[in-house]
């Protein structure tokens, strides 16, 4: 039974601190226009969910983690032939590769890497398992009610409806190439970018700061008189309740610095946690109340959102550093030099995983941890 809580407790304070830690990326995201085709609580995978607009809500199997596909934020140049490809998708509705490389006059490879780049700006569907070919698809187009009524009220023609897959006209190739690269990330200027990079971050640390404003100001705490020995619930200011976040956020600041310190690495290590210690912590700290729990969630969203800065590919913070290399020496970095950073990244913070899984099973399951 204790094993089921603990497991409920992970899920809710994980899922809970990752879904407005991806919100905060597909909120900016969407502010700035840009599509966003999935938004999933837990790891890729087989998964539930609905479609509202063209964004796919769910679950995955694996409901650890999350993230938000924003569209266009792959690395490297872009290919050279994404307008003819995209135009004659469309007219086909459905094609194969080869159909697209023979109507564009380009290559097999050719038409193949730029379908596959359109599917990631979300303005193509990818084969399918049942597809016995590389199979393309025109997406469906369903405008929404508000949409018609703003075409209407514009003076221009209701706004047509296409299923999946089903041939359109393209009447203007440009035009349409225009649209669809408008809608993605890389289409934005640096600071829009940024914003994007950094809102799940932000999300984290404004959820921990409105909850140390709860806690200690709203509903208060308590202490004990140091005569009468009576307990007595204080309440701090406002202005006190943000002073004590942002003293918390720094502490955990000079904590993940101290990884980067030779001097101080081992015992900061020594005194991290995994997904399993934020786990069994998690079922005690909701055992001793709401505001604990609460409290307890508040800590991992500043850590959370403290360790994604850190700069290293795939994190947030990582990316960020990357945009800011290219705005300052006006180069593209490659899909492949990203994939390299990222594969580094992610054996970095596997060697950390393992070491603090470690750790974590001496404390909690054996007690032999000092």
């Amino acid at each position: 039974m204790d094993l089921l809580i603990i497991l409920v407790c992970a899920v809710i304070v994980i899922g809970f601190l990752v879904f407005i830690h991806e919100g905060g990326h597909y909120l900016a995201a969407r502010a700035f226009g840009v599509r966003v085709t999935e938004f999933m609580l837990g790891l890729p995978g087989p998964s539930i969910g609905f479609t509202r607009g063209e964004t796919r809500f769910g679950v995955t199997a694996v409901p650890l983690g999350g993230y938000a596909k924003v569209c266009g934020m792959e690395a490297g140049p872009m290919q050279p032939h994404l307008q003819e490809v995209l135009a004659a998708l469309y007219r086909r509705g459905t094609a194969n590769m080869e159909d697209i490389a023979l109507d564009c006059g380009i290559t097999d490879d050719e038409a193949y890497e730029a379908l596959e780049e359109l599917v990631e700006w979300g303005s193509v569907i990818g084969p399918t398992k049942q597809d016995q070919f590389n199979t393309y698809r025109a997406p469906r187009v369903m405008p929404t009610k508000r949409q018609q009524r703003k075409a209407a009220k514009a003076g221009k023609p209701a706004l047509a409806s296409y299923q999946l897959g089903e041939a359109r006209p393209v009447d203007d190739p440009r035009a349409l190439y225009d649209s669809e690269y408008s809608q993605q990330y890389r289409s934005l200027p640096f600071w829009k970018r940024s914003v994007i990079l950094l809102a799940g971050i932000a999300m984290n640390l404004l959820f921990a700061m409105l909850v140390f404003v709860l806690v200690f100001s709203i509903i208060g705490f308590q202490v004990q008189h140091p005569e009468t020995g009576e307990l007595i619930t204080i309440h701090a200011s406002v202005l006190q309740a943000l002073q004590a976040g942002f003293t918390y956020i720094g502490m955990v600041i000079q904590a993940v610095v101290g990884l980067f310190n030779p001097a101080t690495a081992a015992q900061t290590v020594s005194d991290s946690t995994s997904i399993v210690g934020i786990a069994v912590m998690s079922k005690d700290y909701f055992q001793a109340g709401l505001i604990e729990g609460l409290e307890f969630m508040a800590m991992i969203s500043v850590s959370l959102g403290i360790m994604n800065l850190l700069p290293i590919p795939p994190l947030d913070g990582g990316r960020f550093v990357v945009e800011v290399f290219q705005k300052g020496t006006r180069k593209t970095v490659s899909q492949k030099v990203m994939n390299y950073m990222s594969m580094a990244g992610m054996a970095l913070f596997l060697g950390l995983f393992v070491i603090m899984l470690n750790q974590d099973i001496q404390r909690f399951v054996f007690g032999n941890w000092g």
